[in-house]
């Protein structure tokens, strides 16, 4: 999986399609991302204890097919490519060939 937490993507199929946000969260066993505030669900909670019964805004995963990495150039969404320099492995956007 070639995006990671801390990634600008911006999203390319679905209901959010179009706008752009920082993943919060990679579940790579499963291929999913959490963007931040995007794909927002509601969750209704049920009181525990001394907490009140609430209704929560959740951010719910993405397939990882479904969000593209932002290039640092355009701003535009971009597809990535690994090449090596030296010795580590470093991520390249394919349109501009910036590291990402």
């Amino acid at each position: 999986m070639k995006i990671r937490k801390g990634d600008k993507v911006i999203i390319i199929t679905g209901k959010d399609k179009g706008k752009a946000g920082t993943v919060t969260r990679a579940l790579p066993a499963v291929s999913k991302i959490i963007v931040e505030g995007l794909n927002m669900k509601k969750k209704h909670q049920k009181p525990r204890g001394n907490k009140k019964g609430q209704i929560v805004d959740m951010s719910m995963p993405f397939h990882v097919s479904n969000a593209m990495l932002v290039d640092p150039k355009s701003g535009k969404g971009t597809r990535i490519s690994i090449k090596m320099k030296g010795d580590k492995r470093v991520r390249v956007a394919v349109k501009s060939g910036s590291e990402v």
